[in-house]
């Protein structure tokens, strides 16, 4: 662990994992909408996301997507270490009310460059809604 309380590349092992889950609510849609300029109807406007192809209103893929930074910014690899890369597929809507789940799992650690590859997925009951991969520079008791 490093001074912050995040794991240094050399604690890193594939397969350890982490995640952390939320409720998506109202107040965070009209927030994420505000924080990010993204007033698209679809995430704000029952009558018209009612006539798209998801029935109803969905929040901001990158609201869900925004858990990912949370596990991997605060548990795994945690504090400390910085974001370089991320890959998405979103996979599912997420809706006003459902818990979405957040789980990073070390897929790769390159201890010489600092580097890990970390699998991301989100999931909402257990059904995938986004999967990708991170790569982050971690911590390293070396320097």
């Amino acid at each position: 662990m490093n001074a912050q309380n995040g794991h240094d590349i050399e604690d890193l092992q594939p397969g350890m994992s982490a995640s952390i889950a939320k409720t998506i609510t109202e107040a965070d849609i009209v927030l994420f909408s505000g924080v990010s300029t993204d007033t698209n109807a679809v995430h704000l406007n029952e009558e018209f996301a009612k006539t798209t192809p998801f029935g109803g209103r969905i929040a901001h893929g990158m609201l869900s997507a925004s858990l990912i930074s949370a596990v991997l910014g605060n548990r795994l690899p945690g504090p400390g270490t910085i974001y370089l890369g991320q890959t998405l597929k979103f996979k599912a809507p997420v809706r006003p009310g459902d818990t979405v789940t957040a789980t990073a799992t070390v897929k790769e650690v390159i201890v010489e460059k600092k580097r890990a590859i970390i699998e991301t997925v989100c999931t909402v009951n257990g059904k995938v809604v986004i999967e990708g991969e991170a790569t982050m520079l971690c911590t390293s008791r070396a320097g």
